[in-house]
């Protein structure tokens, strides 16, 4: 069987999954063309092209909802999904979940569910997928999958009972458990000044002639509510004394993939860089043109925040950079 006989036959299963995963039609389709193109730029056949798809494509629909949803934040008044006339997907030993899960109650309770919950709920629940496979889809421990559809199902079960508020409020819910997506099922908001705190960490080491020095931004959620960081973080670090030029830099090119940071967790990126100059005398090794006990960090479309260096511990620190070569890595949830 061809690629295209193989995509083609898998079709109908990956827009259902994305279509509860993301409650509009189109912008379901726009995730399964997108997981055909990575399919057939692909170079190898996957050992099950079900799994690869399935992956793909519930990956892609998590990415497009949690950018849909900050987008959604700024709309006025309230969002509804989009009904689905006619579903592509038949399977007769699921059909009543499956007619149940694109009823406007089903997708509106939905709506109030994160982006992973809202994944595993319907990965789980509607499809009959094993928490194993479930685990491999969104990139989850099985324990966190399960935790997940506990908290998920949670939050259905207060919407449909009403002690959750009004499905079709156009704000974010805040009294299932603790306020927030995430955590208790709102609509994730931006990460912004408002809601978090912002730390840059100097490396632990010095950089040699082979190895960067590593350094860190960690912005941690301050607010009861789940906020994502969406596009580039930049980075700029200023000479204290103002003798050279500034550095600037951001994560563009590492990866600005959504990342959801939980009320009180945190979110990482690395910063690679060299704080020494291997070109000068040893003695003068560590004397870099930059040297800075502030940067300013701005989270995408968010003011610049100026943020005191610091070492792991709290001391205070410097961010040393000899050259203009500083990579920013993407973010990442801290464990």
């Amino acid at each position: 069987m061809s690629k295209v006989e193989e995509f083609e036959d898998l079709r109908p299963l990956l827009f259902s999954i994305a279509y509860r995963v993301l409650g509009s039609v189109s912008e379901a389709e726009d995730a399964v063309q997108e997981t055909w193109l990575r399919f057939d730029r692909s170079s190898t056949r996957p050992t099950s092209t079900k799994a690869f798809l399935s992956t793909t494509v519930t990956r892609i629909s998590i990415d497009v909802l949690r950018l849909a949803r900050v987008r959604r934040e700024e709309y006025v008044g309230p969002w509804f999904p989009e009904p689905l006339l006619s579903d592509p997907y038949q399977d007769p030993a699921r059909a009543v979940e499956l007619a149940d899960s694109v009823s406007m109650a089903a997708l509106l309770l939905l709506e109030r569910l994160s982006p992973l919950e809202r994944a595993v709920f319907v990965l789980r629940e509607v499809f009959a997928f094993g928490f194993d496979d479930v685990a491999a889809v969104v990139g989850r421990s099985e324990a966190a999958c399960r935790q997940l559809l506990v908290r998920a199902r949670r939050h259905m079960e207060a919407k449909e009972t009403g002690s959750g508020g009004s499905a079709t409020g156009g704000g974010a819910d805040t009294s299932a458990s603790g306020g927030g997506s995430g955590g208790s099922g709102g609509v994730t908001s931006a990460c912004t000044t408002k809601n978090t705190q912002i730390q840059f960490i100097q490396s632990a080491h010095h950089a040699s002639e082979q190895q960067a020095a590593t350094g860190a931004i960690r912005v941690t959620n301050t607010s009861k509510a789940t906020c994502t960081i969406v596009g580039a973080v930049t980075l700029t670090a200023k000479d204290d004394q103002g003798k050279a030029d500034p550095v600037e830099t951001d994560n563009s090119e590492s990866g600005t993939d959504a990342v959801d940071i939980e009320p009180g967790a945190t979110a990482q990126a690395w910063v690679a860089y060299t704080d020494l100059n291997f070109d000068g005398s040893p003695s003068g090794r560590e004397v870099c043109a930059v040297q800075a006990s502030k940067v300013e960090i701005a989270l995408p479309k968010d003011m610049a925040r100026t943020v005191r260096v610091t070492k792991d511990g709290g001391a205070p620190g410097s961010f040393d950079v000899c050259g203009n070569d500083v990579r920013v890595d993407a973010f990442e949830a801290a464990s």
